[in-house]
């Protein structure tokens, strides 16, 4: 898997910035706007399957870049026959997960009129073969709702034409019409994606531990579209709790993006107050989080006096919402995460947990936009909700925020839950705050395994892009999402799922879930932002079972790159930071 990523990256060299393109004279004084994203056109790394084998020949042709230019000859192009009973089917895999669509360049066909044909995208063979269209359409859980992924649609002889929007690694092409022969020269997906180079990087002598780290940062850069969304293949939307681990994964990898303002930004202008964003309490909360979060690496004060007012009026919400015993009546949707739902109870305290978590930080950005006046409401709302601390109710999700919130020790947070049972019970989004909560109690031996055995189990999976949830119990007799599914093993996409995710719904490139890269960079490689603008890190390494491990971390002024080694039973580090930036050796 490593290598096909390594690949892809050599095929798509980064640049800082999105170029700027002219319009035609012409076209001058249209209103327009840049498009930031790039296109690649990537062939399939293999032909999966075929009908048969006299309905589809020279399949192999389609598996190489040629020029993208229709011609009237035959050769080199895969015929696609159909005759009175049989429709003709290819599915072809591109080798991992990409955003975009795919490009068919046509030759020849037997009749001048167009042809009609279905294209399928899959994440996993599975969906790929998988019809859209079920009982549950009305509820919103079709694969085919917001991003298409299944199409009928009549296609040109001596043509060319793209379609698709959507992420996916399979496509199935079906040719429809009885009696119809076509010739494909080529069906190249294209990969639209940020051309940004990775800044950040991470080595370490465990592969599992590098390929998970690697495949975390490939997804959420997949996610960074035209703005950052949580899954390729879904609606597109810009949901600011998810955004916490997607932006502590870009600044680890990318640095500084604009994707990540820029989505905060319009965000905040689709829900003016006084509604929370994404009419989720919590998804407010988050918002204060992460802009303490993106104030800490980039140091830009004039962004957060942009967001001075916003700011203000979610404490004012806040506050009015929250009485003088610590009880509150928050309005709007309570939610932490999908798979911690059922747990009510839990879901209560994590969400006085997460606001505790959140007006500490906002109180940290009203001293510096010099509202005092507000830096002191957040110390009074903090007092009242700390008068009334919920049970975790056994709630993984919930003893992670109220460790990092100061309300129960880590210890006693990993002790009573966290710890118990390791990955059991972790979720790909509220795994993140998990392991942060393992590093608090020191027990980063314990995260290290449960980063291995869980986000790796994907990987054994043949994920090359990491899951909207995930579930440890279902790779029991699970078959790989990268082949057929053989007798006596089940299809793991089409099985599990739950809430919005159900079976192919299920989103498997979900930025949400990439916390371990961060986590690895933050606590292995050991790199803590001390200072605003990252003027200031401390890098205090833990190996855990590793011989070595090194990498590199994005600042503002440049590359701070660092290697932790083991020599005769210590921990040797070495290191190089830019101008500008201090490094305190921990």
């Amino acid at each position: 898997m490593k290598k096909l990523l390594i690949l892809l990256l050599l095929v798509v060299p980064g640049v800082a910035t999105a170029q700027q393109h002219p319009l035609p004279p012409n076209l001058q004084g249209v209103q327009h706007r840049s498009d930031p994203i790039t296109r690649v056109y990537l062939a399939p790394q293999r032909v999966m399957w075929t009908n048969s084998d006299t309905l589809v020949t020279n399949s192999s042709a389609l598996l190489g870049i040629k020029d993208g230019q229709s011609e009237l000859t035959t050769n080199g192009t895969c015929c696609m026959h159909t005759n009175a009973t049989d429709t003709a089917s290819i599915l072809l895999d591109y080798g991992r997960e990409l955003h975009g669509g795919i490009k068919l360049v046509l030759g020849p066909s037997s009749s001048q009129a167009p042809s009609l044909v279905r294209i399928r995208f899959g994440e996993s063979v599975g969906e790929a073969c998988s019809e859209s269209f079920n009982e549950e359409w009305r509820m919103g859980y079709s694969t085919n709702d917001h991003a298409m992924r299944d199409l009928t649609l009549e296609i040109p002889r001596h043509g060319q034409i793209e379609l698709g929007n959507t992420g996916f690694r399979f496509v199935r092409i079906d040719l429809l019409e009885r009696s119809r022969t076509i010739h494909i020269k080529e069906a190249n997906a294209i990969l639209c994606y940020r051309d940004i180079p990775y800044l950040g990087s991470f080595r370490c002598n465990d592969q599992r531990l590098n390929d998970i780290w690697l495949t975390g940062a490939y997804t959420v850069h997949l996610n960074m579209q035209e703005y950052l969304w949580d899954g390729i293949k879904r609606d597109r939307l810009i949901w600011l709790g998810d955004m916490h681990p997607e932006a502590s994964t870009i600044l680890s990898v990318f640095g500084g993006n604009e994707v990540v303002p820029q989505s905060i930004d319009t965000a905040c202008r689709q829900f003016p107050q006084p509604r929370w964003l994404n009419d989720m309490i919590s998804y407010s909360m988050w918002y204060l989080i992460i802009m303490h979060q993106w104030y800490m690496h980039q140091g830009d004060l004039g962004y957060l006096q942009q967001h001075r007012n916003y700011i203000k009026g979610v404490i004012d919400h806040i506050d009015s919402c929250v009485e003088s015993d610590g009880t509150e009546h928050l309005d709007g949707r309570r939610f932490l995460d999908w798979p911690s739902s059922p747990n009510t109870p839990g879901v209560e305290a994590g969400l006085r947990a997460l606001l505790l978590w959140s007006l500490t930080d906002a109180g940290k950005l009203c001293l510096l936009i010099d509202e005092k006046e507000y830096a002191d409401k957040c110390q009074a709302i903090r007092q009242r909700i700390s008068k009334l601390v919920k049970p975790h109710n056994n709630l993984k999700q919930a003893a992670a925020l109220m460790a990092i919130a100061g309300i129960m020790t880590p210890k006693q947070a990993c002790d009573e839950v966290i710890s118990v049972g390791g990955a059991k019970g972790f979720s790909t989004f509220y795994g993140y705050y998990m392991l942060q909560a393992l590093a608090m109690a020191d027990r980063h031996q314990q995260a290290l395994d449960i980063i291995r055995e869980f986000w790796g189990a994907m990987l054994d999976l043949g994920a090359t892009t990491f899951w909207e949830d995930f579930n440890l119990d279902w790779t029991r007799d699970a078959a790989r999402i990268d082949e057929f599914t053989p007798a006596g093993k089940h299809d793991i996409h089409g099985k599990y799922g739950d809430y919005c995710y159900k079976s192919f719904r299920h989103s498997f490139c979900h930025g949400w879930a990439s916390g371990p890269t961060a986590w690895l960079s933050q606590h292995v490689l050991g790199i803590e932002v001390v200072e605003s603008g990252c003027k200031v890190i401390r890098i205090t390494p833990h190996l855990g079972d590793l011989e070595w491990a090194e990498g590199t971390y994005p600042t503002p002024q440049g590359v701070v790159s660092v290697r932790h080694e083991r020599k005769q039973g210590k921990v040797v580090t070495t290191y190089t930071a830019p101008k500008g930036v201090k490094v305190i050796l921990q």
